[in-house]
Order: C-alpha cells, then structure tokens, then sequence
C-alpha cells in the first residue's frame, strides 16, 4: 500500500510537470524517488490538547475591542440570544452600553441569561419570548421589544437549527424544521423589523450569522447550508434595496466555533474536533467572544459605510480546503529536495 505522502507525490509529479517527465517513471530515479517517499509512514499528532502547535502563534484575546460606550443609548434586538454566540453577543452590546432585547422560544433560558447579563454589566437585557417560524409570534415579539426599549439600532439573527443527516434519510419535515428556523425566521424578523423602522422614519444595522458552508455547500447539513445561502442573498438584496431607508446588512460566516448547542449536535461524540482543527491553519477552534468582536464593529458607527458585505471568520480553513495543493505541507523538506531534482532533469523546465 502506498503512504498518503506516495499518493500526494505522485499527483504533485503527475499534474504539475510537462508530459515528457512522465519518461521518468521507468527509470532509476523515479524508483529510489518512490522507495524513499513511500517509506515514511504518514505522520500524527500526539497531544493530550487538541489544537494544533500553530494555535501558539494566534492567541485567543477575550477583551471587548471597541471603547465602553460605543452603542450608549442604543437598542439591540438579538434572536437566539440565550445561549451560545447569541450570548457572546448580548454580553459585548451590554458591555458596550447598549439596552438589549433577547429573543428566543425558551423563556426561562433568557430569563437566566439577562438577568446574568444585567448583573455583569449594569444594562438592562430584556427576555421576549419568540417562536421565529411563526410570524404572529416573531410580531408579537418585535412589538414588545419596542414597548420595552424602544426601537432598535442593532438586529442580529442569530437563531439557527441544525443536525447531521444523509440527504436520503431526511424527511420533508426534517427539511423544513431546518428552513423554517434559519431562512424563514431571518426572514420574519428582518421584513417586521424593517416595516416596524421604516414607519418610524429610523434606520439600524442588521446582522445575520451564516456558516461558511452557506458559500461552498456541504453535503450532511444540506438543509442548513441551502437556508443559510438564502439568508445571505436576501441581506445582500436588501442591503442594496433598504439602504434609502437608512438600513444597512451584513453577514459574518463563523467557521467552527465550540458552542454547547452546536457541537451536541454535530458533533455528539466528540470524535471530530481534532479532525476539524488540523484543517485550520490557526491550529485551533474560533470562540464565541471573537466573533462578538466583529460583530461589534459590523453593528456599530465605525462601520457605517459596511454594507452587503459577507465576512468570512473561520482561522483560514475555507482556503485551506478550497486549494488542491493544500495538503502537500505533509511532504518533507528531504522529499522536495528529491521532487525537484527530478523536476529540473525534465526538458524544457
């Protein structure tokens, strides 16, 4: 059996060179070439900690970014606000002087999160109960939102739904738990926030979280992937459409974040993480807080001329699965050194 590197060397020799090279394969060289490729066998990792020894070179830095009042007498609208990044969220708004509004079905899980929140930073997060599938529900919400704290600045969609399942196994209501959640109830919150501002003549910033999946596809998530691509094209569309009414949208695409929620169901038994922090060239998992960062600044004044952008946040793994040659990091310094002598040896290189 060939090695990993043998098979990558050999698809590095084969594709890369001119097809006189391919002469090379009957002679001596390509022979002790493949001798001494094919004898490493391919190599692992061995750590009680699973990021990778790059995650040394990219630290995590918690701290809120922007200054202490950078949204003071603002009003924020968060769905999915409970828990996860939705939490993260919350938490850097509070912190940075605005008056929150959580959103979500479990009202005693919001409670315990704004009353945490409040006590932390000293402002006010409010729990409204919402169903976002439902748009009386999603309605309801909004107004008791503006009743409570006014009209908001900042709307972040943030709820989500999702699973791992073979396509052929999912059901139409499998498909449409998935749908109704992601794009439809963007899509509630967005269009009655929207109307709601519009009529009282303000603007606001709208976020949406995606997945960079939403971009490449992915096979397993298949209903995920297609809602969160909908939601993107509809910020975008209406980044273009609702920016006369003072509104901008934006869209944060989070590679793999270790959240509680997210993790217990794509990940129950804990047997891929390693494998998604080797394709990370930062070595490690992203976490909650640096997303509430970007964020921040998306949702906030700095940023007041950002508008329809989809902002990848991921560690580099999207690149890093997207080149073909990504992977030949694994050959050895002495392996290059023999690839390219016989590379130099080919006519017309």
């Amino acid at each position: 059996m060939l090695s990993l590197y043998g098979k990558e060397v050999i698809s590095l020799l084969l594709f890369c060179v001119p097809r006189g090279f391919l002469c090379l394969l009957c002679t001596n060289h390509w022979m002790i070439l493949c001798r001494q490729v094919f004898s490493h066998g391919t190599p692992t990792l061995s750590s009680d900690n699973k990021d990778d020894p790059e995650a040394k070179f990219f630290p995590v830095f918690q701290n809120v970014m922007l200054p202490p009042d950078t949204f003071k007498g603002k009003v924020a609208f968060i769905t999915g606000g409970g828990t996860g990044l939705g939490k993260g969220m919350t938490t850097a708004l509070s912190k940075l002087g605005a008056e929150c509004v959580i959103a979500s079905r479990k009202l005693d899980v919001l409670k315990e999160t704004a009353a945490q929140i409040t006590s932390e930073t000293g402002n006010k997060v409010h729990a409204v109960q919402c169903d976002v599938r439902d748009p009386e529900s999603v309605k309801k919400a909004v107004a008791e939102g503006i009743q409570v704290a006014g009209h908001p600045s900042v709307v972040i969609n943030n709820a989500a739904g999702n699973f791992i399942s073979p396509s052929e196994r999912l059901s139409a209501n499998a498909w449409r738990t998935i749908t109704d959640i992601v794009l439809n109830g963007t899509a509630y919150v967005t269009l009655e926030v929207g109307k709601e501002l519009i009529k009282a003549g303000k603007g606001a910033a709208f976020l949406a979280i995606t997945t960079i999946y939403a971009e490449s596809g992915s096979g397993f998530v298949v209903p995920s992937a297609s809602a969160k691509a909908g939601v993107e094209a509809m910020c975008t569309s209406l980044a273009a459409e609702w920016g006369r009414y003072g509104m901008r949208f934006n869209v944060i695409q989070p590679g793999p974040i270790k959240t509680k929620g997210a993790f217990s169901r794509l990940d129950p038994t804990g047997a891929f993480e390693g494998d998604m922090i080797k394709r990370i060239p930062c070595g490690r998992l992203g976490t909650p807080g640096e997303i509430a960062n970007l964020a921040m600044y998306l949702c906030s004044d700095y940023a007041s001329w950002v508008s329809g952008a989809i902002i990848r946040m991921d560690g580099g793994e999207y690149v890093s699965m997207a080149g073909e040659f990504n992977s030949l990091q694994k050959v050895t310094s002495e392996q290059w050194d023999l690839m390219e002598k016989l590379i130099r040896k080919t006519k017309g290189s």
